[in-house]
């Protein structure tokens, strides 16, 4: 498959996932990117479409945590820091959107992360 195929197959899946999944005040969306080299997470009130907590590998202030480490390490890293972030807005539940991407490797080590961080989902 080409790239531009597989982008539009994993969109589709997207989509798929997005009809069932919805982000509301009391139990937002937990929305994970992944990207070749980053991932990114992003707690969603989808009622009002705000988006409450964010977390990546490419934020300054973690940096030196995130060097030298795999990249399924620094997905952990992430799960970790974007529940302590949703738990400091006091939001202790989530729904997990995982974006059209299958639940394994950073997809999976970020979700387990965000649940040893305290995210019930």
């Amino acid at each position: 498959m080409s790239r531009t195929e597989l982008r539009a197959a994993r969109a589709k899946r997207h989509l798929r996932v997005r009809s069932k999944v919805q982000g509301t005040a009391s139990r937002p969306r937990l929305c994970v990117f992944r990207s070749l080299n980053h991932i990114y997470a992003q707690v969603i009130d989808d009622t009002q479409g705000r988006t409450l907590a964010t977390a990546s590998t490419l934020e300054s202030e973690n940096k030196s945590e995130l060097d030298g480490k795999a990249r399924t390490a620094q997905a952990g890293l992430v799960g970790s820091l974007i529940a302590k972030r949703a738990l400091g807005l006091s939001v202790s539940e989530v729904v997990f959107d995982r974006g059209g991407y299958r639940y394994h490797g950073r997809v999976k080590a970020l979700a387990e992360a965000a649940r040893q961080g305290g995210l019930k989902f």
